[in-house]
């Protein structure tokens, strides 16, 4: 397996607009080190160029700047055949007149591998994956997850210093996923393979990654381990798109007031742990972002440090209630377990104790963490 690097990697596209041909830039000066056996996850909403990240490490797209490097070559005027990698896509991509064998087997064959050694390595791998049963088979005959077992067959037979996937589990009802999500690991870990993982799921990035990198619009927001991302998020792109259910976020006001605090839309206050002073203090009189995740919050009938919601409704979900509240006019939501005998019932007003070790303040014209990250 192999290091993979990327170096100001950059891809802008040409489109016509109203008889004009305009620039539209795709990925912005990426700088990303991926490590020898790493399980690394592109993450993000469509459109934020992590496809594209991944198309350009394979050779299906030329940067328009920057280089990649796999295993310390540079391969950026290589074509895709000569990278060393295998990608599986999001739709199999198998050739329906061919059977299990033939489709594991026609990389290896189109690389003029001998044919005992061809044999060796989809038995292999075909054992790996637990599909030795189904070489005879046609796709057509195949399930969804079986095809994707066979996808990911023909991409291991390679041997290659990398693999790629993208959004691979997609097409697969919310059951089979999560059954091929641990799958994938397993394979990863018995492998110990360099592996990039485009996906827009953000439950599958968190259970999947020993990494993220969060995209959007082209740019890098954060890389870092799942706990990482999750509790500390570096802005508040990154504090939205992670986290079911997402993370509260409230305007307030910074003040001067028995140390620091911030006001809350209906008038509310809570105290800025002194630990947290020094990062907050040039905001005083300014409006910031509070952010809390929903299970930092709970129902207290200490009114200091809490503020105070208008329940609007409840959802059932199993272990948990989630309460949809209001402040002011900001909407919010906290879970309940369920199993407890308190409940709470839309129209009722609720105090909401705040956990002030678990808040994240975000400037709120750049979108910064200001408490968490640097």
């Amino acid at each position: 397996m192999a290091e993979v690097l990327l170096e100001n990697l950059t891809k802008i596209f040409k489109r016509r607009k109203e008889r004009k041909i305009e620039n539209v830039v795709a990925v912005d000066h990426i700088n990303l080190r991926i490590k020898d056996g790493e399980f690394l996850v592109l993450l993000g909403p469509s459109g934020c160029g992590k496809t594209t990240t991944l198309r350009m490490i394979a050779g299906l797209e030329t940067p328009t700047e920057g280089k990649v490097y796999i295993g310390k070559r540079d391969v950026t005027e290589y074509p895709a055949r000569e990278r060393g990698i295998a990608m599986v896509f999001q739709d199999y991509a198998l050739y329906p007149h061919m059977n299990v064998f033939e489709n594991m087997a026609f990389a290896l064959r189109n690389l003029k591998f001998p044919k005992d050694e061809i044999k060796k390595r989809v038995e292999q791998a075909s054992r790996i994956l637990g599909i030795e049963d189904l070489l005879d088979r046609t796709p057509k005959e195949l399930s969804g997850g079986q095809r994707q077992r066979v996808a990911l067959g023909r991409a291991i037979v390679r041997q290659p210093q990398a693999y790629l996937f993208d959004e691979p589990l997609s097409n697969l009802d919310a059951r089979l996923r999560i059954q091929m999500r641990a799958e994938l690991k397993e394979l990863h870990e018995r492998l110990n393979a360099t592996s990039i993982y485009v996906t827009h799921d953000q439950v599958e990035a968190m259970t999947m990654g020993d990494r993220i990198v969060i995209m959007n619009r082209g740019r890098i927001q954060q890389v870092g381990t799942p706990e990482d991302v999750y509790h500390k998020p570096s802005n508040l792109f990154v504090a939205n798109f992670i986290g079911a259910p997402p993370m509260n976020f409230f305007t307030c006001k910074v003040i001067r007031e028995n140390g620091l605090k911030v006001v809350f839309e209906n008038g509310d206050k809570i105290s800025v742990p002194s630990t947290l002073e020094d990062k907050v203090s040039n905001y005083i009189d300014e409006d910031v972002i509070l952010g809390i995740r929903p299970e930092n919050l709970s129902v207290s009938q200490d009114t200091r440090n809490s503020i105070k919601g208008f329940v609007t409704s409840s959802e059932f979900v199993g272990t948990n209630i989630l309460i949809h509240f209001k402040v002011g006019e900001e909407r919010g939501i906290f879970q309940l377990d369920s199993s407890l005998s308190q409940r709470i019932a839309a129209g009722d007003y609720i105090n909401l104790h705040l956990d002030l070790k678990k808040i994240h303040l975000f400037d709120k014209d750049t979108g910064r963490n200001i408490i968490k990250v640097g």
